[in-house]
């Protein structure tokens, strides 16, 4: 069972970055599709964004396109989400996701139940 561990949050001002990361506890994550999710209290998971780790293609959601960037580091077997310009609304935690790419199509990657593996989530706060 692959466990995905999550690092990086914490407390920020608003306008401010922090860069979240996510590994394996073992194996390679080539095939994976990995991807970010986040939960604010008293409201629904919510996707952030997803990246094919072979082909590098990505996508976010509306709320923080422009604004954070998903990539991976074949070397490290580590998958990142850079957070710029965050906001108040950007306080939740984040959950690091994943499964094997195949069966998946681009438009279902935001459904966070197609995914196997989770971490334990990591918390960012924004203060104003």
């Amino acid at each position: 069972q692959v466990q995905l561990v999550e690092s990086g949050g914490g407390l920020v001002q608003a306008g401010g970055s922090l860069r979240l990361s996510c590994a394996p506890s073992e194996g390679a994550l080539t095939g994976y599709l990995m991807a970010w999710f986040r939960q604010s209290a008293g409201k629904e998971r919510e996707f952030v964004s997803a990246i094919s780790w072979d082909s590098g293609v990505a996508t976010y959601a509306d709320s923080v396109k422009e604004r954070f960037t998903i990539s991976t580091d074949n070397a490290k077997n580590t998958v990142y989400l850079q957070m710029n310009s965050l906001k108040p609304e950007d306080t939740a935690v984040y959950y690091c996701a994943g499964r094997t790419f195949g069966g998946t199509t681009y438009a279902s990657w935001s459904l966070w139940y197609l995914y196997h593996y989770w971490g334990q989530g990591t918390q960012v706060t924004v203060s104003s």
